[in-house]
């Protein structure tokens, strides 16, 4: 499976994106997806994942309740959706997918990662 980020872009605080992640591969449908977030100087966070298994999603304390995660398996994408954005969100953000059926929140469990998509939120 290959992942490709796009939808970044700037946007006013208070604004919303809309981020889409195609993975390439039979097997997406199988894949616990997840999306990270890199700001400058810091480490890489978890932002949100959602299970290949009933579809299960979970999200980071910082984007809980402005961000949601979704897929569509038919056409291999899944999507993060984020409103209300802060300029604490301005990152560059990555998908990323695992073959674990549960959810993590820790980078090391994921083995497939995109190329990433900048978000800038500035007025």
């Amino acid at each position: 499976v290959q992942l490709q980020a796009s939808g970044g872009g700037l946007v006013q605080p208070g604004g919303s994106l809309r981020l889409s992640c195609a993975a390439s591969g039979r097997t997406f449908s199988r894949y616990t997806m997840g999306w990270f977030r890199q700001a400058p100087g810091k480490e890489r966070e978890f932002v949100a994942a959602i299970s290949w298994i009933g579809g299960r999603t979970y999200y980071g304390d910082s984007v809980k309740g402005r961000f949601t995660i979704s897929r569509d398996s038919a056409k291999n994408v899944v999507y993060l959706q984020q409103n209300i954005l802060k300029p604490e969100d301005t990152a560059v953000y990555y998908c990323a997918a695992t073959t674990k059926s549960l959810i993590s929140t820790m980078r090391a469990e994921y083995d497939l990662w995109g190329q990433g998509t900048l978000v800038t939120v500035s007025s």
